[in-house]
């Protein structure tokens, strides 16, 4: 079967938690398919302006904000997913009840109300500055808030979610997790693009690492967990290739017949 597009998650994925760089490997064998005539489209948590690891890669949009949020590389908006605002009120009181960093995430960045040592973790687990403390409230005023961030770890989340029905949930962290209208995730985005694209999901291959992406593993023709991910992610793949630092996207490629060795 011939593949049309194939999706990448970024972190963990596409780039290494320990070098914060994307694997020469990884850049060489997407330039590769991409020369092929092959789709490569970001599926991914972050808001599309936060790419800068990525520039090597040769990717045609963005499935960003877990499916929120779905752009062309030059900025086209394909679809957006706003929170309400009543729902961000209610989020923001309950922080505020379970004690719990919380942040607006944007084009402009994340933003949050306050910092404790997991928030600083966090960024150094990304390789990313700590995010500057603002008026949450205000920012958010000022629209375009597709995702929230909770810094709470997953009894407090259950605690928390069950609240909101207006509201879904990803996590990629013990101690994080991104939160958008229900419904969302980067399965929805990858509709959206292959309706844009006018290509069937059955010709799509997609690599993810974290809990926000069995959703996609499970959407595409051929999903494939990396080496790195934790067992419930490799469980809903239908392949598990070697870690990011193991070559494991341009092995995985070579595997399932898109490129030559």
């Amino acid at each position: 079967m011939k593949i049309k597009a194939i999706f990448l998650d970024v972190d963990g994925t596409l780039v290494s938690f320990d070098t914060h760089r994307v694997p020469q490997s990884a850049i060489e064998a997407l330039r590769h398919v991409h020369k092929l005539g092959i789709k490569v489209i970001i599926a991914t948590g972050r808001p599309f302006t936060n790419l800068h690891e990525i520039e090597e890669v040769p990717y045609e949009a963005v499935i960003a904000l877990n499916g929120a949020n779905c752009v062309l590389r030059d900025g086209t908006s394909i679809s957006q997913k706003l929170i309400d605002k009543e729902d961000f009120y209610k989020v923001q009181e309950l922080a505020k009840h379970y004690g719990f960093p919380l942040a607006v995430e944007t084009n402009r960045g994340i933003l949050i109300n306050e910092i404790n040592p997991t928030v600083i973790e966090l960024a150094k687990l990304v390789d990313h500055p700590v995010p500057p403390v603002v008026d949450i409230e205000e920012e958010f005023a000022k629209g375009e808030c597709c995702q929230l961030c909770i810094y709470c770890d997953e009894e407090t989340e259950k605690k928390v979610m069950a609240q909101l029905p207006g509201l879904t949930i990803s996590r990629w962290n013990p101690f994080f997790a991104d939160v958008n209208v229900a419904g969302i995730n980067k399965a929805v985005g990858i509709n959206e693009l292959a309706s844009y694209y006018g290509f069937d999901i059955s010709q799509t291959l997609a690599f993810g690492d974290g809990g926000n992406d069995i959703a996609m593993l499970r959407a595409v023709g051929t999903g494939i967990a990396m080496g790195n991910a934790s067992d419930i992610v490799k469980a809903a793949a239908d392949y598990v290739t070697g870690t990011v630092d193991e070559n494991g996207i341009r092995d995985a490629l070579i595997h399932w017949g898109v490129m030559q060795e």
